[in-house]
């Protein structure tokens, strides 16, 4: 870490990027795209919470692990100090505010969402959960308030097409971000 960046920290030599958005919005597919274009690590937080047993416990009506956020900040702090990490899950407001350069929020129209949740056997509650954060812009609106809003964007992600062009926005914006003194 050689430079001064933001207030006087030393900055990384790659930078650390957030992926979120309401679960079937793309997260997934666009950081392991965005990893292999830049060389940067994808950490999937569901999958490191499964791997590393970083939960409290199953939630029967979510069907899914509840997250134990203190763990899983204690398990990412050394790589996310040394940068170059795609993260990518759904909530955001509980990573430190320091650890990311910028945070993508991926937002889909809510009837390719809803095609592509019930194509995962999202069903009842978890499912109208879901839409619902995504018409009301919960994610967009979380991330504005958890990080400097010069960082936060929102990119369409409803087709193969817009994840190509978020790609290559991202990877174009990676290497600008390298390139600075």
């Amino acid at each position: 870490m050689a430079q001064n960046g933001v207030g006087g920290r030393k900055k990384r030599e790659r930078p650390n990027i957030l992926i979120t958005g309401t679960p079937g919005t793309g997260k997934t597919t666009t950081s392991a795209a965005l990893a292999e274009s830049t060389n940067l690590r994808h950490i999937n937080i569901g999958d490191l919470v499964k791997e590393k047993n970083l939960h409290d416990g199953w939630d029967e009506e979510f069907d899914c692990y509840i997250i134990n956020e203190d763990l899983v900040c204690d398990e990412l702090e050394d790589l996310m100090e040394e940068g170059g990490n795609i993260v990518d899950h759904h909530g955001c407001d509980f990573f430190p505010e320091r650890w990311f350069d910028r945070v993508v929020v991926l937002q889909t129209d809510n009837s390719v969402l809803y095609d592509r949740l019930t194509k995962r056997g999202y069903a009842g509650r978890k499912l109208s959960n879901n839409i619902e954060c995504e018409i009301f812009q919960v994610l967009l609106e979380e991330a504005k308030e958890s990080y400097s809003e010069d960082i936060v964007i929102a990119l369409r992600s409803d087709c193969i097409d817009d994840i190509n062009r978020n790609v290559s926005t991202l990877t174009d914006w990676v290497r600008c971000w390298s390139s600075l003194p």
